[in-house]
């Protein structure tokens, strides 16, 4: 009897150029492609099902989330080789060819349970409600669990690294550059817009500044109170006593959605007086990458939505401002994402009893993912300086 890696190698390999660039191993033991590579493991036959029935992106991260597929290996170095020796993604003969391999192993049956780490949210995009629910699929994880991973400061957000830097280092840095940016000092009335855990709030504090930060996140804005922070659960939307001398929003704009962006943007113009600063940082994606993913939308940030850093800085003029500046920091973010994955792999069986095996294996394959998306440059991140006219 064939094996099946040896029935599906064929087929896999048709989508690589003709040659697996990982090993692949079958539940009946067999095996193909290169020995000197990571090898993806088929531990049942779930996992071709789940491909079946959601192919693509969404297959593998529900196989492998849920352990029916795994990874024996550097996982990074898995996800070098596919994107190296990757055409762009299947198109529709490639993907009836698929199918019709796997009906021909046997794997056919109903649609295995989908993991209990995926978003379901329900509403119209962008609602004040569905944008707590999402917010709160990711950032009310579990405080304790971000804590495990972040720096003390608890910085979720691009560090500025400088040689011989460690973490906390490179987010004082970051924190330090976007004060100076803004132009902070004593009695300087301060807005951190998507506030997180606190810590552009607290280190503006400790420059003399009047800060309070804004999140609809209930489970930071508790850690941010305990740690003596001034806080408010409110929607950027629904903030109304401006003006104020500087406003930051650090990476919380790709929340925003693209049709509220310009909403958020002249919000953000509302609440600064005239002559005051605003340093947004953002994520951004390349002109040509897709940005986000099935995966990323499904179980990490659902309706999160990124735009080649051009239009951004368009629709921040469209609202009125004036562009100051803008500092790219790709770079600086494929270490962060690296040193938050190093932490995280160091105490996996932390992990693991905080949240359990599947929701810390959603964070492994997205911090691997995330961070060579900014590595490849498929993914970026700016600090963009505005200032509103006097």
């Amino acid at each position: 009897m064939t094996l099946v890696a040896t029935r599906l190698a064929d087929t896999v390999a048709g989508l690589f150029g003709g040659e697996l660039p990982v090993g692949l191993r079958t539940w009946d033991g067999g095996f193909a492609g290169p020995a000197d590579a990571p090898v993806v493991v088929l531990r049942s036959p779930l996992a071709l099902r789940h491909l079946l029935w959601a192919p693509g992106e969404l297959g593998l991260a529900r196989a492998y989330v849920t352990g029916h597929l795994d990874v024996e290996g550097d996982l990074a170095d898995g996800f070098r080789r596919v994107w190296a020796a990757g055409t762009g993604g299947p198109g529709l003969p490639e993907l009836a060819r698929g199918a019709r391999a796997l009906l021909g192993l046997g794997v056919a049956g109903p649609r295995p349970p989908i993991p209990a780490s995926e978003a379901r949210l329900r509403g119209r995009l962008h609602t004040r409600g569905r944008d707590r629910d999402a917010i709160a699929h990711h950032y009310d994880l579990s405080n304790d669990f971000y804590s495990l991973i972040l720096d003390p400061s608890m910085a979720y957000s691009c560090a500025k690294w400088a040689p011989g830097d460690d973490l906390a280092s490179a987010q004082r840095r970051k924190l330090d550059l976007v004060c100076a940016k803004l132009g902070l000092g004593p009695g300087t009335r301060h807005l951190d817009v998507g506030c997180g855990w606190g810590s552009m709030v607290l280190h503006a504090a400790g420059y003399g500044a009047e800060s309070v930060g804004v999140t609809i996140a209930a489970e930071q804005q508790a850690f941010v109170r305990a740690r003596g922070g001034e806080v408010r659960l409110q929607d950027y939307r629904d903030v109304s006593d401006g003006p104020y001398d500087a406003i930051s929003s650090i990476e919380m704009g790709e929340h925003v959605g693209e049709e509220n962006y310009p909403v958020y943007a002249s919000a953000l113009f509302g609440l600064v007086r005239p002559g005051g600063r605003v340093v947004v940082q953002q994520m951004s994606r390349g002109a040509d990458a897709p940005g986000g993913g099935p995966f990323i939308e499904r179980y990490i940030a659902p309706d999160m939505h990124m735009r080649p850093v051009g239009r951004t800085v368009a629709m921040f003029e469209d609202a009125g401002f004036e562009v100051l500046h803008v500092e790219g920091m790709r770079e600086d973010y494929a270490k962060t994402v690296r040193a938050w994955y190093d932490t995280f792999e160091s105490r996996y069986d932390e992990a693991v009893a905080l949240v359990g095996e599947e929701v810390a294996r959603v964070w492994r394959l997205y911090l691997v993912g995330g961070g060579l998306a900014f590595e490849s440059g498929r993914m970026s991140v700016h600090q963009i300086t505005l200032g509103r006219p006097s």
